[in-house]
């Protein structure tokens, strides 16, 4: 989909997903994006209602957890766009765990037992449950690679203050914990995810996407345990699929390497995928929507002048 312009529009970036537009340095219009990234790279093709997916179920969450912490969220015109207030990010992702998987598992298969200056604990094997979720935050880039950062970093480098990170702590551990409690009315287990906060007006806000299969991976609650102790791989919802896919084809999105032909089966099956962690998730039959450029432009259109 090719750029938009909104009235009043005062600035426009394409992220690895979304389309951002600001209006009015108040407003910010997100469209969801049919492209899919792994590994910081965004990949040639684009997956079939990928956006309507990742839109409707930020907007389902944003709303089941906003007694919890007020969010950005104003309305949704059409099922891959949002409308909501610009807030001033913090320059960090809060990344939630409740189990040791992906790129945790990683680094304590390689023999390291502190991630993020957290510390891991011994025994366990990929994909237990911790304790306790542990948040392990990473630096939002603009461009290129996230980067691991401890709390004590972050206090150090002023991305937030002591007291700011007490209370995106909280409130990371709390909108987890409401992940959680939702996912395992419809029979998974929200393994991990990330939270992007900003301020408004002072009040630390929840922006951006939450519990979507872009920043969240979920089990199937069911055959769980079992599948723990047999050594079994565990059923899971997310795109952590499409990463192995790129591993098996030997891709991380390091230097000099190649992205692996996307052929038009692969890219139905990832569709299908999103669309199956959506019904899973929400417990509704998809509908899938196409939204032409001119609906687009003129539903936000119509929402904006409302704000």
């Amino acid at each position: 989909m090719s750029e938009l312009n909104f009235p009043q529009q005062t600035n426009f970036y394409r992220g690895k997903v979304r389309d951002v537009y600001t209006i009015d340095n108040r407003l910010l219009v997100m469209i969801a994006s049919d492209r899919i990234s792994a590994f910081d790279v965004i990949l040639p093709e684009p997956i079939p209602f990928k956006g309507q997916v990742l839109n409707q179920i930020a907007a389902y969450m944003l709303n089941a957890t906003k007694d919890i912490c007020k969010n950005w969220l104003l309305e949704t015109p059409t099922v891959n766009s949002s409308v909501g207030q610009k807030c001033d990010p913090f320059k960090i992702e809060m990344v939630v765990r409740g189990h040791l998987t992906g790129h945790a598992w990683r680094t304590y298969n390689s023999g390291k037992r502190i991630l993020c200056g957290v510390a891991l604990p011994e025994g366990l094997k990929e994909n237990d449950a911790f304790p306790t979720p542990i948040i392990t935050p990473s630096t939002k880039a603009s461009e290129g690679h996230d980067e691991d950062i401890s709390k004590e970093e972050i206090i150090a480098q002023g991305l937030a203050t002591a007291g700011e990170w007490q209370q995106l702590e909280e409130l990371a551990l709390s909108l987890f914990k409401r992940g959680q409690e939702l996912a395992l009315k419809q029979g998974l287990i929200l393994v991990d995810t990330k939270y992007e906060f900003g301020k408004l007006q002072d009040e630390i806000v929840l922006m951006d996407e939450i519990h979507t299969p872009d920043s969240s991976r979920y089990f199937y609650a069911n055959g769980f345990e079992e599948r723990q102790q047999a050594g079994e791989k565990q059923k899971q919802l997310s795109k952590e699929f499409v990463r192995e896919w790129l591993i098996e084809n030997n891709f991380m999105g390091k230097e000099g390497q190649q992205v692996p032909e996307m052929k038009e089966d692969w890219i139905n099956t990832i569709s299908k995928r999103y669309i199956e962690l959506y019904e899973k998730v929400i417990g509704e039959a998809f509908q899938p929507q196409k939204v032409s450029q001119e609906e687009q432009l003129e539903k936000i259109s119509n929402a904006l002048s409302k704000y």
